[in-house]
């Protein structure tokens, strides 16, 4: 679980999902620091309390399009080691994947995953931790929209399955608890998902970042 008293500042124009957010972690153990409800306000705050998690609304004032991502956006390339998760209540593809380039840490998920306590707190912790995470509602959707010409095609079934679960950012040993098969098994699907995606060799976990943006970048 998230460790206790990790420091979040919460985005949401809508003061009851703000304030019910910020019951809901502050419940769980961690410090809600700040909370803002427009993206200039976030910014500052994020500016000042240098907190280790921001959660914000994707659409905000005023025009309630892609005001919190961008947000988003500027708090990454400014403070990088800052964790982000933004929310959305629909699927918005080309706005997800767009902050998920910028690097780890970061998540995007519907706000309704926020009525499962136990499995969203067990996501922010994966998020804080280093992992990307993206919704299952727009792994499916991609899932079901694959272009003619999809890298993916290449992969098996349960190379689909297992990097499916990496784009909700699950460890190798996540992976194999959900599947029910050995790491190994797990580890032996990551490295032939590496070479089918030609994902290079990079330093850390930041190939597989770089195959769950292949997967989102093919739908």
């Amino acid at each position: 679980m998230v460790e206790s008293g990790t420091r979040v500042v919460v985005a949401d124009d809508d003061v009851l999902l703000r304030e019910g957010l910020a019951s809901l972690l502050a419940g769980s153990g961690l410090d809600v620091v700040g909370r803002a409800s427009m993206p200039s306000e976030l910014v500052t705050q994020v500016r000042q309390l240098n907190p280790d998690l921001v959660i914000v609304d994707i659409r905000m004032p005023p025009t309630y399009t892609t005001e919190g991502l961008e947000a988003a956006v500027a708090i990454r390339e400014e403070l990088p080691r800052i964790a982000i998760l933004v929310l959305s209540a629909h699927v918005l593809v080309e706005q997800a994947t767009e902050l998920l380039r910028s690097g780890q840490r970061t998540g995007y998920l519907l706000k309704d995953r926020v009525s499962d306590v136990g499995e969203f707190i067990a996501t922010l912790d994966r998020i804080v931790k280093g992992a990307t995470v993206v919704d299952p509602a727009l792994v499916q959707e991609l899932l079901t929209a694959r272009r003619f010409e999809d890298p993916l095609q290449a992969l098996s079934p349960r190379e689909r399955e297992v990097l499916k679960l990496m784009a909700e950012g699950r460890s190798n040993s996540g992976i194999a608890q959900q599947l029910w098969v050995t790491e190994g098994t797990v580890e032996k699907h990551v490295s032939s998902i590496f070479a089918k995606l030609a994902i290079p060799e990079t330093p850390g976990d930041h190939r597989r970042v770089l195959a769950v943006l292949t997967f989102l970048d093919n739908h």
